[in-house]
């Protein structure tokens, strides 16, 4: 076992707590930012003089920031609460901070816990830890990323199935590592640097990845062909959650109406509401609707971006070398509805 992983830091804590970037920290102690990445992430455990300059620079004791680990095999404090006391869970390392995530339905497919909740036998968990990383996204081919980063880096990724709006504020919070948006399109091309900037504010950039039909999802049955024709006749309609990119074309279609009061959380959710007989319709990108043998009608053609902070992260830029491989482009093209976008960064400002 490393040194690294006997260490407990709480230097990504205390700067977070007096509201300082990691150049600030950097500036006030005299290191570089990338010294301090660093040290907040486990990857170095510092000097005595680095040591003493840090907590310098913080006004406190660098006892008060370091200490030898009795509880580096403690289970860590919880992304968010579980829903039930013996949850399943994982764990990452997220902005200098181990956390556990109770385990829920992800794109990525069923991937193993690395503990129980109450249950577990003390585990470090530094090293799988460092080779995670969380993605909260509504993408529904999310896995092939999944598994182009374990191919290439050895990584393993979790998504999170969530909306737009709702992935960049745990973002926003330091509790995951990358947020898919899709609140853009080809009338709008700049709603996700909007939505970014509006939400995160500067240090994060969008990363182009794939563009995408979204539309409306029909139960063959209906017979219905165009989209005024849904409202000419009863249709029942599942909706979509706020803030998300499905919601925002909902909300454009139905303009003057009333949005319907069921709600499906992610794409498929609205796919197995038609199939099973509880909905009509609802929106959706084409895979998801061809995939489950319904009829679809395509709205608009969607830009998906993934937010990620400028941090100098190893996993954030082997998730930008995840992109933009061959391999990766060439499965999105031939996905339904879908093509692989530029790869290129750009800042949100």
């Amino acid at each position: 076992m490393s040194i690294t992983a006997n260490i407990r830091n709480r230097v990504c804590e205390e700067r977070s707590r007096r509201d300082w970037s990691q150049a600030e920290l950097a500036r006030r102690a005299g290191l570089s930012r990338a010294e301090v990445s660093a040290i907040e992430t486990g990857r170095i455990v510092p000097s005595t003089a680095v040591a003493l300059a840090v907590a310098g620079a913080m006004g406190c004791t660098v006892e008060e920031l370091f200490s030898l680990a009795d509880t580096a095999h403690a289970e860590p404090p919880w992304a968010w609460e579980p829903l039930h006391p013996a949850t399943r869970f994982w764990v990452a390392e997220v902005g200098g901070k181990l956390l556990r995530f109770p385990v829920e339905p992800s794109a990525s497919g069923y991937i193993a816990h690395d503990g129980v909740a109450g249950m577990s036998t003390p585990v470090n968990y530094q090293f799988i830890a460092q080779k995670t990383l969380i993605i909260a996204s509504c993408d529904p081919t999310a896995g092939l990323l999944a598994a182009e980063m374990n191919r290439r880096h050895g990584l393993r990724v979790i998504v999170l199935s969530r909306g737009s709006r709702a992935g960049l504020e745990l973002l926003r919070r330091g509790l995951i590592h990358a947020s898919g948006v899709h609140l853009a399109d080809d009338e709008h091309p700049d709603g996700n640097v909007k939505a970014v900037t509006e939400m995160m504010g500067p240090g994060h950039r969008l990363l182009s990845v794939a563009r995408w039909e979204e539309g409306i999802a029909l139960s063959p049955r209906l017979g219905m062909r165009t989209v005024s024709s849904l409202f000419k006749k009863s249709v029942r309609w599942i909706g979509r959650e706020p803030g998300s990119g499905a919601r925002q074309c909902l909300d454009m279609l139905f303009a003057g109406r009333v949005a319907p009061k069921a709600i499906a959380h992610n794409h498929s959710e609205v796919a197995m509401a038609i199939r099973g007989g509880s909905a009509d319709a609802g929106v959706c990108v084409r895979v998801t609707s061809d995939e489950h043998g319904l009829y679809f009608l395509s709205v608009k053609l969607d830009h998906y971006d993934l937010c990620i902070s400028e941090a100098n992260e190893p996993r954030l830029e082997a998730l930008v070398d995840a992109v933009r491989s061959p391999t990766y482009r060439q499965m999105l093209n031939e996905i339904p509805g879908f093509s692989a976008a530029s790869g290129e960064t750009i800042a949100a400002v």
